[in-house]
């Protein structure tokens, strides 16, 4: 029987495999296409129950700085999924131009992705119910995208950040799969 549980982790990967996938389609393809958006938008469609869901899994440990967090990465690719429709409407080509059409309010919702995703992963740290290493790959990830965007560098590169961040979340939901124990183990 499938469960709440196994439908997070599914989501856990197949998400962010389908954002991955659509950052190799802009990567390759040297900007944006249809089907590209197409692939982006379902990657990020699900991004918010996702993200409430890792929160789930991880109860009763994870605190209320879990759940912030949860929320405001989840807020952040709401607006994410918008702009993917947007660039798929307006025909916008690439990540650049979509970023000066947007400005301000893409960076703000940049901003609560990076702080909501550190939020989520220093408390999943601390709970330690999700594997380690994949919460530390989601968490790394965060960080470059944060330090890439401060840097004058071809914005395809934030790819990289996501990438990462993305592999995080994709090794987060397996390890839900190999049991990772979701409740405290009792231990003598």
């Amino acid at each position: 029987m499938v469960t709440l549980r196994w439908l997070i982790a599914i989501t856990a990967i197949i998400a962010p495999t389908l954002h991955l996938l659509s950052d190799v389609l802009e990567w390759t393809g040297g900007g944006f296409s249809s089907i590209q958006l197409i692939i982006n938008y379902l990657g990020f469609l699900p991004m918010p129950f996702l993200m409430v869901g890792l929160y789930a899994v991880q109860r009763p440990r994870i605190g209320w700085l879990g759940l912030i967090g949860s929320i405001l990465y989840g807020i952040a690719f709401i607006y994410f999924a918008h702009t993917t429709l947007y660039a798929l409407e307006e025909s916008i080509p690439n990540y650049e131009m979509l970023w000066r059409k947007l400005g301000g309010i893409y960076t703000f919702h940049g901003g609560l992705m990076i702080a909501g995703g550190v939020m989520f992963g220093l408390d999943s740290l601390r709970t330690k119910v999700l594997l380690r290493s994949a919460v530390l790959l989601f968490v790394v990830g965060i960080i470059l995208n944060f330090g890439l965007a401060l840097l004058p560098l071809p914005d395809i590169l934030q790819t990289f950040g996501s990438s990462v961040r993305n592999l995080g979340l994709i090794a987060m939901g397996i390890g839900i799969m190999k049991n990772v124990p979701i409740t405290p183990q009792n231990t003598k």
